[in-house]
């Protein structure tokens, strides 16, 4: 992506999250771009101070990019279920880092220790259950490739940490373009 596409995509994630800690819906974002109209995935991450404040992602979505990068900041400003007792406030957002993970499509793995740390990120599924790890998780906690696997499936997914290794898991690799604010 270019910079200016980069800078769009911010703006929107920006503006939605300051519209919807208002408690009012965003309009919807328009653009021309074919880039910025394309049908991937996307995550929206917040942090304030180099916490995190919100975090929800789709990784397919029949809609333009920039709808969805719109409504992934809205859901995670308002809806991630880890934050509902300590909800982002219309004073806080200006301290808020945002950044948008545009997501490559996933790639099914029969081994999962191929993942590259740093650069792959983590969908793994067992049942009802499931759990991801964006590629940036690998960097911030400095895990081995087993870690990284094993919290996915205890922290996330919910399920036995080593459920990763068992057939009747199904663990998915993808890559995700990382936009930044402050970068």
């Amino acid at each position: 992506m270019t910079e200016e596409q980069k800078k769009q995509l911010l703006t929107v994630a920006r503006e939605a999250v300051k519209v919807a800690v208002s408690g009012k819906k965003p309009a919807k974002p328009a653009s021309d771009d074919p880039v910025l109209n394309a049908h991937c995935g996307c995550f929206v991450t917040l942090k304030n101070r180099g916490e995190l404040r919100g975090c929800i992602g789709m990784f397919i979505s029949n809609k333009p990019l920039i709808e969805l990068v719109s409504e992934m900041a809205v859901a995670s400003s308002t809806k991630d279920s880890r934050f509902f007792g300590d909800r982002i406030t219309p004073k806080e957002v200006k301290e808020l880092d945002i950044e948008i993970s545009v997501l490559s499509p996933l790639q099914k793995t029969d081994n999962p220790l191929n993942l590259r740390l740093g650069i792959d990120g983590i969908y793994i599924r067992n049942g009802y259950a499931s759990g991801c790890f964006l590629p940036q998780v690998a960097e911030e906690t400095g895990w081995s490739k087993e870690e990284f696997l094993s919290y996915c499936c205890s922290h996330k997914a919910g399920l036995p940490a080593d459920a990763w290794k068992d057939k009747d898991t199904e663990v998915y690799l993808f890559t995700a373009e990382i936009i930044e604010e402050n970068k």
